[in-house]
């Protein structure tokens, strides 16, 4: 086959081009503003949890709420992300456009009484509802349907994290394990880079991390071999993490459907048990996103990136508060909370091996998240905008062997296998 320059097909990709912004601006600002709206919203929430303690203590009545509320309304978008992802990969009916202020207000309801969860889930079914309804009302089918689906999906993403490069890669590269769909590549691109941009014209600021670790010399990446070489045994303990994290969800997923036949009583129960363990462990830091502490010195996603700044046990608290909190049926993420449990991870792996804390609280950060969700490259972009490319190589070592070691464990059960890992085909 002869591979060469035409005028006609450069006219087509520019028309290719041109509708797909049509198509996608007006759909990406929708979902950044209600995105901004969510994000401004959960910070008024959570700091009126932190100034009423009491409310924790209303938990279980909160879960009893929203269990109603879906039980009610939202029995036809209980899958939440999957049931996207399931969209995406066979259109059938369409994801429910009262999916968004459903999931929306419950989480929102979930960070307020002090259930602990993240807020990518909220953010990518807000993005895959609302790109699905408007998908639908303009007659799209196949192709054209599951790309509008699949920028929603980054454009959520990219605007409730203020990154819209691994937002665009996220959405491509979470549908299939090993593979991604490039036909969605343009789309999903404009639309995360045009949902972030909505936020931040909003006025919505993000978080903001820095390392004061630096590898980068000259115009090239260089690597300490003794610290590469710690870089890959920390690799092999946030797989561990990443599993331990996702089985854990699934089990006590199970658990509570087959033990509580009400689903209403599920999101009780499972916030009784937060206020138990929150008594158990001593702190409310858990709660909650985690991103900030109620008390000064106290444990949050940023504390971890300092020596000291969180317990030996910390990652694995926050993984227990926030699998009971979401198998029990809140609503939120699970992204943020991944976070957290990899920067504290980190930060204990790097008092243990001697190694810079900011650094391997930086590298668990994104690296638990490409475990968890099989998303290596889009953790990888998520490191350079996060923390910049000084540490690009340990970054990579750190995504790439989570990814692998983690095998085929994922937080979203309709994430089909393309390719399973480790070198091996299907027949």
């Amino acid at each position: 086959m002869q591979y060469k320059w035409a005028f006609k097909e450069q006219v087509g990709l520019i028309e290719y081009f041109v509708k797909w912004v049509l198509r996608i601006a007006p759909v990406a600002i929708v979902i950044g503003s209600v995105c901004a709206l969510f994000l401004w919203s959960l910070d008024k929430v959570t700091a009126i949890r932190l100034e009423n303690g009491w409310l924790l203590f209303l938990l279980p009545v909160a879960g009893a709420a929203v269990g109603f509320v879906y039980q009610k309304l939202g029995k036809a978008v209980e899958g939440g992300n999957n049931l996207i992802v399931d969209e995406i990969h066979e259109p059938s009916v369409g994801v429910p456009i009262r999916m968004a202020p459903l999931v929306f207000v419950a989480t929102i309801i979930t960070h307020l009484f002090g259930g602990s969860a993240g807020r990518e889930g909220t953010a990518v079914q807000i993005g895959g509802s609302v790109s699905s309804f408007i998908a639908q009302k303009l007659g799209y089918k196949n192709a054209p349907y599951r790309i509008l689906v699949m920028a929603g999906m980054a454009a959520g993403f990219g605007a409730v994290f203020g990154t819209p490069l691994a937002g665009a890669v996220f959405a491509l590269e979470v549908l299939t394990i090993g593979k991604m769909e490039y036909e969605a590549l343009i789309p999903c691109l404009m639309a995360s880079v045009i949902g972030d941009l909505t936020v931040r014209i909003w006025g919505i600021q993000h978080e903001t991390f820095s390392i004061a670790s630096n590898s980068l010399s000259g115009t090239y990446f260089q690597a300490e071999w003794s610290l590469l070489l710690k870089v890959v045994i920390a690799s092999i303990l946030f797989a561990v993490a990443s599993v331990m994290f996702t089985e854990l969800s699934h089990k006590l997923g199970a658990w509570f459907d087959k033990t509580i036949k009400q689903p209403l009583f599920r999101p009780v129960v499972g916030g009784c048990i937060v206020i138990i363990l929150t008594y158990l462990v001593g702190t409310r830091d858990y709660l909650g996103l985690t991103t900030i502490s109620a008390t000064p010195g106290g444990i949050s996603i940023v504390s971890a990136f300092h020596a000291g700044g969180v317990t030996y046990m910390s990652w694995f608290w926050k993984l227990l508060f926030t699998a009971v909190t979401l198998s029990s049926g809140f609503k939120g993420g699970e992204v943020t909370p991944i976070f957290f449990i990899g920067a504290a991870l980190g930060n204990v792996l790097a008092i243990l091996l001697g190694a810079p804390v900011d650094l391997f609280a930086a590298l668990g950060f994104v690296a638990v998240f490409a475990g968890a969700t099989n998303t290596p490259l889009a953790s990888l972009i998520l490191s350079v905008e996060l923390f910049g490319s000084g540490n690009l190589v340990y970054f990579a070592v750190a995504c790439f062997l989570t990814y692998m070691f983690s095998g085929n464990s994922t937080i979203y059960h309709a994430q089909r296998i393309a390719f399973p890992k480790g070198g091996k085909r299907n027949p």
